[in-house]
């Protein structure tokens, strides 16, 4: 069976979410897969070692400009040229004119939902809004032409499948995204150093993954971090990734706490394989957001052996088990709370430390690839 898989994306430079899942699917049907053959549709970029061509898996890079395009037309195009019988898209979209069976990755419908929306509204940048206005208009044409629809955990499945009408339908499965095996405790001190001298990071700091996306609730960690600092007096720095400066200090302002500035690190775009040494030497992970369909950056803490706070909302309950401390994302005085509590109760410290080892390690990208390549077969039995 000749199977093509859509990882437009995994060839830049500085990769997310959605990139680094089809990345490690990818890599895991490499080992696991011998028989059938795969196609991978990418857009050229910088980073074209991420992965190798071996004896049935072929590259195939394709031009094709702004996304829309290169997804709509592009795409559908070369995987029919190139005889595919299977299209799996990955990314939330996929080509709406094409004769080639569908399988698409919907990670989340958070761009449909109305609570979100008034989150959104007067937020975001550009891009993501555009982003949101095409999944809107195309992601409900893609849901009734897949043949198969993946998404990645019960909530985000009871979601889709209750909006989309399709809740019994044997069409929607969940499939857990995994966490990388090199997201463990490090303990090599030159490593550790290394990678502390590189982002020039504080002595102590907590961390979050914060970015201008609503749903990651940065104005609510702010305000829950400023409180953390005038109720204990500590000097614990907060770390964020990848955030513009300015962007943060408009922020700032609107919150009220312009000198806040003065207790956090940017330490710019943090390439995968340094993120451990980061996690390993926080003094706790902030992942209180306000939605999510998973939720891995979860999981990579927890991996590491750190305590992680996180949602009552959404995925997060389902992914983190007990292996994380739970809050109300909407009220920042949990957040706050949650904090002060970790900072002062060692035996919680350890205890979360102890169930976020078990947790993470229940979670797998070969299980995942395993979990994509039955449906595989499922559809060429049809």
């Amino acid at each position: 069976m000749k199977i093509g898989i859509e990882a437009q994306r995994i060839f830049r430079k500085k990769k997310h979410g959605m990139d680094m899942v089809a990345l490690e699917l990818i890599r895991n049907l490499q080992t696991i897969d011998n028989e059938n053959e795969y196609l991978i549709f990418v857009k050229p970029d910088v980073d074209d070692s991420v992965i190798q061509e071996s004896a049935n898996f072929r590259i195939v890079k394709l031009k094709g400009g702004f996304y829309p395009l290169w997804e709509q037309i592009v795409l559908p195009r070369a995987a029919k040229k190139m005889g595919c019988q299977i299209l799996h898209c990955t990314s939330n979209t996929a080509p709406i004119f094409t004769s080639i069976p569908l399988v698409v990755t919907l990670h989340d419908i958070i761009y449909m939902e109305s609570s979100y929306l008034k989150i959104l509204r007067g937020t975001g940048t550009l891009y993501q809004k555009f982003g949101n206005a095409y999944r809107k208009i195309f992601v409900p044409r893609i849901v009734r032409k897949s043949q198969k629809i993946i998404t990645v955990s019960h909530f985000e499945k009871n979601r889709i499948g209750h909006y989309f009408g399709i809740g019994e339908s044997d069409r929607l499965v969940a499939v857990y995204n995994g966490v990388s095996e090199h997201f463990k405790m490090v303990t090599d001190q030159s490593e550790l150093k290394r990678v502390r001298e590189k982002y020039r990071l504080p002595d102590r700091y907590f961390f979050f993954l914060g970015n201008t996306d609503p749903k990651k609730n940065t104005p609510g960690v702010l305000k829950a971090y400023s409180d953390f600092l005038k109720q204990t007096g500590l000097d614990i720095k907060l770390v964020m990734l990848d955030y513009d400066r300015s962007e943060l200090e408009k922020l700032l302002d609107e919150i009220g706490d312009k000198e806040l500035i003065n207790q956090i690190a940017l330490t710019g775009y943090v390439v995968n394989t340094d993120l451990p040494a980061i996690y390993c030497q926080c003094e706790l992970f902030l992942y209180p957001s306000l939605r999510e369909s998973f939720g891995i950056p979860m999981l990579e803490a927890m991996g590491c052996g750190v305590p992680v706070i996180t949602s009552n909302t959404s995925s997060m309950p389902e992914v983190a088990g007990d292996g994380a401390l739970i809050i109300d994302p909407f009220n920042p005085n949990e957040i706050t709370h949650a904090m002060i509590t970790i900072e002062s109760n060692k035996d919680l410290r350890t205890d979360l430390i102890k169930k976020g080892l078990k947790q993470a390690a229940k979670f797998s990208w070969k299980a995942m690839a395993e979990n994509v390549l039955e449906i595989y077969q499922e559809m060429k039995i049809k």
